[in-house]
């Protein structure tokens, strides 16, 4: 990486040490929308369309047979972004970029829209979040323009990395299904084993409740003065409300999701308090523990109520059925768990910490690689 970042600097010494020229969207490339719906596409269609989301459908017809940049003109601005070369169909709200000069690289322009387009769009934007995009505006974006042969430079390094993620995350993938699947047989049992109704295996299973009088909504981390965690319904981090200086649980615990996310999971430390919308499971020690508990729900259907908003409720919770091995066969089954899901989630270790690195590499050179210094065009 360092001999190909060597070869780039030498490359921009000698031919542009000054800077380069940068140009508006509109001076090298045609912008405009598609024609198709996202209801025209079909399950094994000939060709792409790309609509307003990461997700490409396909269809039978197609509008464009070109290289060409898409970009949705409404909801994920500066998020979404393909690249194309041949035949496709567009929705009538994505923008397709067509560059008319040979002296811009498509791929090349993919990589830095990629990197800049959003921080662009914010800093035109009236409002502090961008809802939806037209075409002037995406005209008016300035691209900079060095030699070809710096722009293919740049795109074969990115386009390594892309390669090297993509094949990461590939391989993440394949343990995330080895991880399901024995998942799945360690946790089926056989006919001699006993079930029970969650409110047989709990001490208790209630709701949360309001928030308490004194904490800080956001704070992060435990402090003297808020030491206590509370917990709502949201998922993985987000489920951290913020911090009080008082608790309501003093036993580790299952949290269960009961509207928005419901049926999301996870095992709490005691000293917490949880609030509304989320349903709090403290185990009999004696029959089940808590982290078997949790794994156990992961391949147990949760149902919920009916009505206008889904929502689980506490009587629903405690009639879900769940299988009771013996203490030494959950503490076994759990082990084996702990480690599978270290392999495939946990940022610290082996793939996911791989591909966390190999991503922030890639953002640090591809942000490198496409900043240049701008010069006035002589003409």
């Amino acid at each position: 990486m360092v001999n190909n970042m060597n070869k780039i600097d030498k490359l921009i010494n000698e031919l542009c040490p000054d800077g380069v020229e940068f140009k508006e969207l509109w001076e090298v490339a045609e912008v405009g929308t598609g024609s198709s719906n996202g209801n025209e596409a079909i399950e094994n269609g000939k060709y792409p369309l790309f609509v307003r989301s990461k997700h490409v459908k396909f269809i039978n017809t197609f509008e464009f047979d070109e290289e060409s940049i898409i970009i949705p003109g409404e909801g994920g601005i500066g998020e979404i972004f393909h690249y194309i070369k041949g035949k496709y169909a567009l929705h009538q709200r994505a923008y397709r970029i067509h560059f008319t000069t040979d002296e811009i690289n498509v791929k090349y322009a993919y990589y830095y829209l990629f990197e800049k387009f959003k921080t662009y769009i914010l800093k035109h934007a009236v409002t502090a979040t961008v809802s939806s995009i037209r075409k002037p505006m995406i005209e008016k974006f300035k691209i900079p323009r060095p030699p070809l042969l710096i722009q293919e430079e740049i795109v074969k390094i990115l386009d390594n990395f892309t390669e090297l993620e993509a094949e990461l995350e590939a391989e993440l993938e394949a343990r995330k299904k080895q991880y399901e699947y024995y998942r799945e047989e360690l946790l089926t049992f056989g006919d001699g084993i006993e079930w029970m109704n969650l409110d047989e295996a709990c001490l208790s299973i209630n709701a949360g409740g309001d928030l308490p009088k004194r904490y800080l909504k956001g704070q992060k981390v435990s402090t003297s003065a808020f030491p206590f965690p509370i917990y709502s319904n949201g998922t993985e981090e987000n489920a951290l409300y913020g911090y009080t200086d008082e608790y309501s649980i003093d036993n580790e615990a299952v949290t269960i999701s009961a509207r928005g996310t419901i049926g999301y999971h996870a095992v709490r430390n005691p000293k917490f308090t949880p609030i509304v919308r989320l349903i709090i499971l403290i185990p009999k020690t004696e029959i089940i523990t808590s982290k078997f508990l949790n794994y156990i729900l992961d391949i147990t259907k949760i149902g919920h109520s009916g009505g206008s908003i889904p929502q689980l409720t506490v009587p629903n919770v405690k009639k879900i059925k769940i299988p009771i091995p013996y203490l030494p066969e959950q503490e076994r089954i759990v082990k084996i768990l702990d480690k599978f899901d270290a392999l495939v989630n946990d940022i610290s270790i082996g793939l996911p910490t791989e591909l966390k690195a190999r991503r922030q590499q890639y953002e640090y050179y591809r942000n490198k690689l496409l900043s240049f210094n701008e010069v006035k065009s002589s003409g």
